[in-house]
């Protein structure tokens, strides 16, 4: 891949390589493509503003996409976007255009989570093949696979010296990478194991202000875990299953979707701030990084709904997916989140619907209609 991959995102250090059939793991795919349809969102006294918007549909995954992260920015003002869906072969792509820039070929079952490190030169997976994996964003190489007992449903960085992983057999284990690069990619001994979850682990990740972990499990419980103490210093519970856990990119805030609630913690203070019932089943939450506003996907309606994160008012109401709209995040300079659903696409939005921004651009016609470039 990469010469699929970072070596052809603008800016990059290497030179751009050609993309177009090149899979991670040496064998050949079909490029994954990005196009523009137009959404209209329906007439509804719920929402105080109908935007018309195009969003960029990222097609190339075959089954539903589960989880996406947007990189941070690197110095370019660019970023990536990674995917993790049931084909087993997540993506990278250019996160501002939707690009396709390569796929990590190398699982046998579902990918459930996929996350990129802070400088973006490494991904992690976790996957139903009871492995998780290390990648090399530029060469696509696998660096090194953790083997575990049962299905892994979640991974992130420590510190870019660690990951952490989640999963069925209800435990947390850390794993130190400085296996990478030494011979055998093969690393089945953690430096750490940590329990205390009654259910299966659904999310992990890493609050870097705060040097602890996250998890979330099916026992409804998140618990936060400091590595010097064996079990949880603080557990939140919901009142039913937890669907998705995010922390917001600057870590002031802890997020979960629960039924048909949205609940926001302090991060800092681990003090309940927001609680918002929702008409309907949220299946993810992101919050914007200037905390603004917040996007949520519908389980049952397939809607893509954004809030203001001060009121919960509905601002907007948008329609596109063909499925439930399993996952959400923002961009880190805010510009543009991603949606990814049962359908199996990818689909990038505006912020600001309107404004000129990557592949958009906006022009004057008589009915003021934004265009795609």
């Amino acid at each position: 891949m990469a010469d699929t991959a970072l070596s052809s995102v603008p800016g990059s250090t290497r030179s751009p390589q050609v993309a177009a059939s090149t899979a991670v793991g040496g064998a050949t795919a079909m490029p994954a493509t990005t196009t523009a349809t137009s959404v209209t969102p329906p007439n509804s006294a719920a929402s105080a503003q109908l935007t018309r918007q195009i969003p960029l549909t990222c097609s190339g995954h075959t089954r539903p996409v589960v989880q996406l992260q947007f990189s941070t920015l690197m110095h370019n003002s660019g970023y990536l976007l990674i995917s993790a869906c049931k084909d087993g072969m997540p993506q990278l792509r250019d996160g501002i255009t939707g690009d396709w820039l390569g796929t990590f070929l190398g699982h046998k079952g579902a990918v459930w989570c996929a996350r990129l490190s802070r400088d973006a030169f490494r991904a992690v997976t976790a996957s139903a093949d009871f492995s998780a994996k290390l990648w090399d964003t530029y060469s696509g190489a696998e660096l090194l696979s953790f083997s575990h007992r049962h299905i892994v449903r979640s991974a992130d960085f420590i510190n870019e010296s660690h990951i952490v992983t989640g999963g069925s057999e209800k435990v947390l284990r850390i794993f130190d990478l400085s296996q990478a690069g030494r011979g055998s990619n093969q690393c089945d001994a953690p430096a750490l194991e940590l329990e205390g979850h009654q259910g299966a682990i659904r999310h992990v990740c890493w609050d870097q202000a705060r040097s602890v972990i996250l998890s979330s499990g099916e026992d409804r419980n998140i618990c936060v875990w400091d590595l010097r103490t064996p079990t949880p210093v603080h557990t939140f519970t919901t009142d039913e299953p937890i669907a998705s856990m995010d922390l917001s990119g600057d870590g002031s805030y802890l997020t979960c979707t629960a039924g048909n609630s949205v609940k926001v913690w302090d991060a800092q203070s681990r003090q309940l701030v927001k609680s918002f019932t929702m008409p309907y089943e949220v299946s993810s939450v992101a919050i914007h990084p200037q905390h603004q506003t917040f996007v949520t996907g519908g389980r049952s309606d397939l809607w893509v709904r954004v809030y203001d994160f001060e009121s919960g008012k509905e601002i907007e109401l948008y329609k596109g997916h063909h499925g439930p709209v399993h996952a959400v995040n923002y961009s880190p300079d805010g510009e543009v989140y991603a949606t990814g659903s049962e359908d199996g696409t990818i689909r990038l939005w505006q912020t600001t619907p309107g404004k000129t921004y990557g592949l958009w651009q906006t022009r004057k016609p008589k009915d003021d209609t934004l265009y795609y470039r």
